[in-house]
């Protein structure tokens, strides 16, 4: 097969690539550069390549952020736009990165990064497929307990906000919510708004 074909079979099968998923391949990356001329593939940031008119959507930066952050998990006021349990509209990726990440030189989007470890990391990652591009992300539950959690850096108001959306659409349980009140140590705070909201 025509390695330019291999190339596009894999964009279109992985939504994004990069050179390092050519290289995989047994393909040169110099073919993206040369692709990317003859306006077969599309040059989204440094690096990362799509077929050309493949659709922007309201979530197309998560995908760009996922493939060169794959260690990332999108947090805070970005999954709670995701999970459309908010009002706010994020001029920014929020992410969570393990503790001790070096922080990534990423011009566009602007990130804001948050750094944790051990649990409040790595539970409550989901993975969800936008554009073909396989984005982590925290769910509903993990991601209110971690507003209350970073309240200072979100406000109290949103916290309280997306408390009371992720029950009123039943996008979390009430258990869903303890647990993930416990795994960042907010229970004595989130209580009495969970007991206002039942």
């Amino acid at each position: 097969m025509d390695r330019k074909q291999q190339i596009l079979d894999l964009a279109r099968a992985k939504g994004l690539i990069r050179a390092a998923d050519v290289k995989a391949a047994g393909i040169s990356r110099n073919y993206l550069y040369q692709m990317h001329k003859e306006g077969l593939l599309q040059k989204k940031a440094v690096g990362l390549y799509s077929l050309p008119g493949v659709p922007v959507t309201e979530h197309s930066a998560l995908t760009e952020v996922a493939k060169r952050l794959p260690h990332a998990v999108v947090c805070l006021v970005s999954a709670l736009n995701y999970h459309g349990i908010t009002t706010q509209i994020p001029h920014e990726i929020w992410l969570s990165v393990p503790r001790g990440s070096w922080r990534p030189d990423v011009a566009y989007p602007p990130l804001n990064l948050t750094y944790v470890s051990g649990e409040a990391y790595s539970f409550g990652i989901q993975e969800h497929v936008i554009n073909g591009v396989a984005v982590k992300i925290y769910t509903p539950a993990k991601t209110v307990a971690d507003c209350f959690k970073f309240r200072n850096k979100v406000g109290l108001d949103v916290a309280i906000e997306a408390l009371r959306e992720v029950w009123r659409s039943r996008k979390a349980t009430m258990d869903e919510l303890f647990e993930a009140a416990g795994i960042d140590r907010v229970s004595k705070i989130m209580r009495p708004y969970l007991e206002a909201t039942v």
